[in-house]
């Protein structure tokens, strides 16, 4: 279960904690998260999404797919590591510092037990008012809630979800059953 701290953290402070193989460090305005390393399902899922992801957005040339632990500074008092985020390429190719890195194109979060009110509300809150798309992946009820920024409400998707990030010429159709079936098992 992730702890909340009762002050006020700054990324920078976040930063500084020693390394922790068994947790992972966020902090959003300000309030410490802190979560246990993620079970077996939830990392199938991330790495599953990576490939499917990837195999979209780089040979149309969009983006590129960057899995956790890696961290975003949304300002000085929020750092994030999303389960997934998909950057613009840089001049064709990855981004190679945090520096180059341009405004974040999807970011995606795998529900776990333990993180799930962070994911759908603290860390929700804070991308869509950053203006970064976000994709709660619910492994239980096998969808995908899309948030898009500016929208009060999720599109759900369980069967398909159709993405055309900045940069693409025609619209990604992600379908959603065989990504399921192969993390979760069949329906």
């Amino acid at each position: 279960m992730p702890v909340l701290a009762d002050r006020l953290w700054t990324a920078a402070e976040v930063q500084a904690l020693p390394d922790d193989p068994s947790h992972r460090y966020e902090c959003v305005d300000g309030v410490l998260l802190v979560s246990p390393t993620p079970r077996l399902a939830h990392q199938g899922a991330v790495s599953a999404l990576n490939v499917l992801l990837e195999g979209l957005v780089r040979p149309a040339g969009v983006g590129t797919v960057f899995v956790a632990p890696s961290e975003w500074v949304l300002d000085v008092r929020t750092l994030v590591q999303p389960d997934l985020y998909v950057v613009p390429l840089v001049e064709g190719r990855r981004p190679r510092t945090y520096e180059e890195r341009a405004q974040a194109l999807l970011f995606v979060e795998v529900l776990s037990p333990g993180t799930a009110r962070f994911d759908r509300v603290v860390k929700r809150e804070r991308y869509l008012r950053a203006g970064i798309e976000y994709w709660i992946v619910d492994l239980d009820s096998r969808l995908v809630e899309r948030w898009m920024p500016g929208e009060e409400r999720p599109s759900i998707h369980t069967e398909e979800l159709v993405w055309q990030p900045a940069g693409a010429i025609a619209p990604f159709v992600i379908v959603l059953d065989p990504f399921f079936t192969e993390v979760v098992g069949p329906a």
